[in-house]
């Protein structure tokens, strides 16, 4: 297991045009781990109170262009998994501590850079359907500093 440094960058697309309005972007930097399990490579880092989820871990399994994000947090009562492949509908659940919400994600795409030595950065491009409650368009870069 090694010791890096994350800069992650949640940007939400808000107009009808594509483009990204930059009030909805969150950019932070934390520390994380970097691990390689079989064909796998792993980014875990502690969600922090700027990014609203103080209290989960994030967990990135990453298999080629598929992504596997889990967030988890026993004091939050929060567990959610996502996975990010393109092209794909993935059906699941938000948990929260008030109850599910049953959700939705379109991968648009995923450029996955990184290499085994834990250098290197992913991006995903997606919408997220929370059922009832919202839709939108979601891009997450994440980089290795």
């Amino acid at each position: 297991m090694k010791d890096i440094l994350l800069k992650i960058i949640g940007n939400q697309i808000v107009s009808g045009d594509g483009s990204a309005d930059a009030s909805a972007a969150l950019e932070f930097i934390t520390e994380g781990k970097f691990y390689r399990k079989g064909d796998s490579l792993y980014l875990v880092y502690e969600e922090s109170e700027f990014s609203g989820m103080e209290g989960c871990t994030t967990s990135l399994k990453i298999t080629g262009d598929t992504i596997k994000m889990k967030r988890y947090g026993e004091d939050v009562g929060v567990e959610t998994a996502i996975s990010f492949e393109k092209g794909k509908r993935i059906n699941g659940y938000y948990e929260t501590p008030f109850g599910s919400v049953e959700m939705e994600v379109l991968t648009n795409a995923i450029n996955n850079r990184m290499k085994e030595n834990g250098e290197g950065s992913i991006d995903i491009d997606y919408n997220v359907s929370l059922k009832g409650l919202a839709e939108n368009r979601s891009m997450l870069s994440i980089e290795i500093l």
